[in-house]
């Protein structure tokens, strides 16, 4: 992922970009604080849809449709043809606390994280613990597919989606998984053991097979291989938060940033935006 000098900036004046996602052409993000998913079209930011229990992941069924993690209920919302958000899966009885990323494969089921402690954002403080993750079929119907993740996070399919890998960000690893033909997940093993101080957010794969990784308190995206080993970093001044590759050639990373994470100063300062550069694979 050797990269062009520093990046630039694409999209300014957000409250704080998440879940960033790049289809047909398009950069699509859900903008947390803001309560917005968007979208970069012709150079100009357009709304999609509003989400008041601030969106995060994001991810498309086989007929388009696109799929919102809204993370205060816990939920997955689905975008239908006529502009309506309806929910496409209540996974309060499941998630702990507040769900976050998520990732859509080929045929419609998603995976879905959750914080599992409470991290000060309804004002509390938890201790961190292990909790759950979610896979919602198709057709909506959720169920648990792993436990003990330390705050899962990003997630990419690798292996033609046999492969799911989680950043489990309170462990500072990437774990993955072996997928079965019906979703589930088994083999769980240590994809990547992440160097002290770096805390893994939001994932992206590359064409070579490796893993972009946003680290928030070094303020970089990195290029991690299966073994562990950083082989590009790229410094974004702002904590990073997510990335995603896109662009004509595919060798566009877009990464997520902001000064904080806190959703008030975040939603006053608006200092979030996403930057881009261009990358060697």
């Amino acid at each position: 992922m050797t990269a062009a000098p520093g990046p630039t900036a694409v999209v300014t004046g957000l409250a704080f970009a998440e879940g960033p996602r790049w289809r047909d052409g398009t950069l699509w993000w859900s903008d947390m604080h803001g309560g917005d998913v968007q979208r970069l079209a012709d150079g100009r930011v357009e709304t999609v849809c509003a989400v008041s229990g601030r969106p995060s992941g994001l991810g498309w069924l086989p007929d388009g449709r696109l799929l919102v993690v809204s993370m205060v209920d816990r939920s997955v919302l689905r975008l239908e043809p006529d502009g309506s958000l309806v929910v496409h899966a209540d996974l309060s009885a499941l998630a702990p606390r507040r769900t976050n990323d998520m990732v859509v494969d080929a045929r419609g089921g998603a995976y879905v994280g959750n914080f599992g402690f409470d991290i000060g954002t309804d004002g509390v403080d938890e201790a961190p613990c292990g909790t759950v993750l979610i896979r919602v079929e198709p057709d909506g119907a959720p169920r648990v597919v792993a436990d003990d993740l330390w705050f899962p996070n990003g997630m990419v399919l690798l292996d033609d989606g046999r492969t799911l890998v989680v950043a489990e960000t309170w462990r500072a690893r990437l774990t993955a998984f072996t997928v079965a033909a019906d979703g589930s997940l088994s083999d769980r093993r240590v994809w990547a053991a992440l160097d002290a101080g770096i805390y893994p957010d939001g994932i992206c794969r590359d064409a070579a097979g490796a893993i972009c990784v946003a680290s928030p308190p070094t303020r970089e995206c990195l290029r991690v291989e299966a073994d562990g080993r950083v082989t590009d970093r790229i410094a974004t001044g702002q904590r990073a938060f997510a990335c995603a590759l896109g662009g004509a050639d595919g060798r566009t990373l877009f990464i997520c940033t902001a000064d904080s994470h806190d959703p008030e100063r975040q939603r006053a300062t608006r200092n979030g935006r996403i930057v881009a550069v261009e990358v060697a694979c």
